[in-house]
């Protein structure tokens, strides 16, 4: 079996493989990593790759699963995770100079969690810097996607996006402020979960936004993302935000059975002129939701009548909150931030409290809003993004109200569930016509809080009718 035969199984194919004793985590580290040196110098999607530390992780793995102790579907997979999240002993740096030589005394829950479950940590994967804004103020240089060089992977979990999508890990950890998971799936063709706030534990993770962030899978498949989600959530005394629920099963969720099972269509945001929704988009959406139909699904459309509202919304807080987890940055260190990251941090101290006070009044009516519908529906679908990838541009800066309208309204599609804190899931359904292969184009499903299952469930029904998930970006070939 050769490097590229193993790097391009799903986390799942290659779980089973491992199980079976057909591949071993060491040859699966070592196709990753060769993989990693060929072709990562022009995705850009590792800030730092720990290559020893994953052979002697593979070579652990191996020798239990010969003793048979095998721990499940992660055991063995080499992962990738975002730059924010604490690895003890292993450099930490939010893609920023700031934190150039921040090397953690402890793990990450999440991964002491994907630790248990046998996993292998090839490397931290860039982002934006301090998890905000576009992929060139990453201190390491902007990840690139992997559909189209030029082009963003998303914002602020690049790297997660990118090497997921050009095969340089099996499946990757993101971090989801206002839409950061979604965006670079949606981005990069995969799919993305952001988990119901509470579900995984943000202990050892850099934040964002303290009452947003939520840490999920970006993998390649549905499956993918059930068995990483699984391998990560649950409760932890040492974040108290985590709520003490049961984790299911997710994997033996996707049953492919949808029939009678209530889809609700936002109509606000399938609106092309509000949110300037990009007419592929909008149709690749409509076409995906008639799918579901044909698989039995009850569709419906829903009113949301706040949802073209939440990307304003969810940034007057978020911006807010980034910038008070660490004022002493600005204050001492504001010329070793990116520019635009400067900019930003510098705006959101201006944000007058009453701005702040009304915004998290109206989050308290989406929240609302959201779980009056998921009362007549069991998910809730639009569009994830209002366009494909855009070209990254370097000099990248907010240069009119218009600009700065466009980017803030953006946030609408992702909006609603970062405020309410309910699961939401992006997959890809469709491509643009441009480029090497087309742009990726994404739906999003999004759940009643708490039940991932049932949003995994419609995603993977959706994905195994359409087989969207079979195309690779022409980087990773």
């Amino acid at each position: 079996m050769t490097t590229n035969d193993i790097a391009f199984m799903s986390a799942t194919e290659l779980g089973s493989a491992i199980k079976s004793k057909e591949v071993s985590p060491v040859e699966a580290v070592e196709a990753y990593l060769d993989r990693i040196e060929r072709i990562d110098p022009q995705v850009n999607s590792y800030i730092t790759v720990c290559a020893e530390q994953a052979r002697g992780e593979a070579l652990q793995a191996e020798a239990e699963i010969r003793r048979g102790e095998y721990r499940g579907p992660l055991h063995g997979i080499p992962m990738g995770i975002k730059d924010q999240i604490y690895t003890k002993g292993l450099l930490t740096t939010d893609a920023s100079k700031i934190r150039s030589d921040f090397i953690p005394k402890f793990d990450a829950t999440v991964v002491t969690n994907l630790k248990k479950a046998g996993a292998v940590l090839l490397g931290k994967l860039n982002m934006s810097e301090f998890a905000h804004g576009e992929p060139q103020s990453s201190a390491s240089g902007p990840a690139r996607n992997p559909w189209d060089l030029t082009r963003s992977p998303g914002v602020s979990s690049t790297g997660s996006g990118a090497a997921t999508a050009a095969r340089l890990c099996a499946t990757s950890l993101g971090e989801d402020t206002g839409g950061s998971i979604r965006g670079p799936a949606a981005n990069c063709g995969l799919v993305g979960l952001r988990p119901t706030w509470g579900r995984v534990s943000r202990y050892g993770v850099d934040g964002a936004g303290w009452s947003f962030d939520t840490i999920g899978p970006i993998s390649r498949t549905v499956e993918d993302c059930a068995i990483t989600i699984g391998g990560i959530a649950g409760y932890d005394p040492q974040d108290p935000s985590t709520h003490n629920v049961p984790v299911p099963d997710y994997q033996a969720a996707l049953t492919g059975d949808i029939k009678g099972l209530k889809v609700g269509v936002v109509k606000e945001l399938l609106d092309p002129m509000e949110l300037d929704l990009d007419p592929k988009i909008r149709q690749a959406v409509l076409t995906a939701i008639e799918v579901l139909a044909e698989l039995g699904a009850d569709v419906r459309q829903v009113s949301m009548p706040l949802a073209e509202k939440t990307g304003y919304i969810t940034r007057a807080i978020t911006h807010v909150d980034r910038v008070s987890l660490r004022p002493e940055y600005l204050r001492e260190r504001a010329e070793d931030y990116h520019y635009n990251t400067r900019v930003h941090f510098t705006t959101a101290n201006l944000i007058p409290a009453q701005v702040y006070y009304k915004a998290q009044k109206l989050r308290t009516m989406v929240r609302q809003q959201v779980l009056d519908l998921l009362e007549e529906v069991d998910v809730l679908i639009q569009p994830t993004s209002g366009a494909p990838a855009n070209v990254i541009n370097l000099d990248q800066k907010v240069d009119s109200q218009e600009h700065a309208r466009k980017a803030l309204s953006a946030g609408g599609f992702r909006g609603p569930y970062s405020l309410s804190g309910a699961p939401a899931l992006s997959i890809l359904c469709g491509f643009t016509s441009e480029g090497d292969g087309g742009l990726p184009l994404a739906i999003q499903i999004a759940g009643r809080p708490f039940e991932e299952a049932t949003v995994l469930r419609v995603a993977h029904a959706y994905e195994q009718a359409s087989g969207w998930n079979k195309r690779v970006p022409p980087a990773a070939l």
